[in-house]
C-alpha cells in the first residue's frame, strides 16, 4: 500500500471533489458556478497531492505552453462566465497535457477483466489504439 502524508489525502479530496462538480456541472447543462468551484477544486487538489513546485513545473514546460495555455484560458473563460467555451477549450488543454499518460492508462485499462475485453471489440479496438498511441495528439 502507498502511504500518503496528510497533504496529499487532502489533495486526493479536493481533487475528487473538484471532478464530482465539473461533472455535475455539466450534467445541469454546463452551470458556471459548479464549473468554477469544480476547476477551483481540481487544480488546487493537483497541487496538494504533487506540491506546488512540481506542479509549476508540470504546467509551465517550455513544450507544454500550448497546452497550457488552453487548459488555463479555459478555467480563466469559465470563471468569466462562458462555460461551455471555457469547458471546450480545458478539455482540449488537458489532452494536451496529458497526452503523455494516455498510452500508460490505455495499457492498465486492457488489462481490466471486463473493461478489457469490451476495449478489444472491432470497432472500438481502432479507436483505443488510436487513443493509446501518443504522437497522434498533436
Amino acid at each position: 500500500m502507498i502511504s500518503l502524508t496528510d497533504s496529499q489525502k487532502i489533495g486526493m479530496g479536493l481533487t475528487g471533489f473538484g471532478v464530482f462538480f465539473l461533472f455535475f456541472g455539466m450534467m445541469l447543462f454546463f452551470d458556471k458556478a459548479l464549473l468554477a468551484i469544480g476547476n477551483i477544486l481540481f487544480v488546487s487538489g493537483l497541487s496538494f497531492v504533487i506540491g506546488l513546485e512540481r506542479t509549476f513545473r508540470f504546467f509551465f514546460q517550455r513544450h507544454k505552453f500550448k497546452a497550457t495555455s488552453f487548459f488555463l484560458g479555459g478555467v480563466l473563460v469559465v470563471l468569466i462566465g462562458w462555460p461551455i467555451i471555457g469547458v471546450v477549450l480545458e478539455i482540449y488543454g488537458f489532452f494536451l497535457l496529458f497526452r503523455g499518460f494516455f498510452p500508460v492508462a490505455v495499457g492498465f485499462i486492457r488489462r481490466v477483466p471486463v473493461i478489457g475485453s469490451l476495449l478489444s471489440l472491432p470497432g472500438i479496438s481502432s479507436l483505443v489504439d488510436k487513443i493509446g498511441e501518443s504522437n497522434t495528439m498533436v
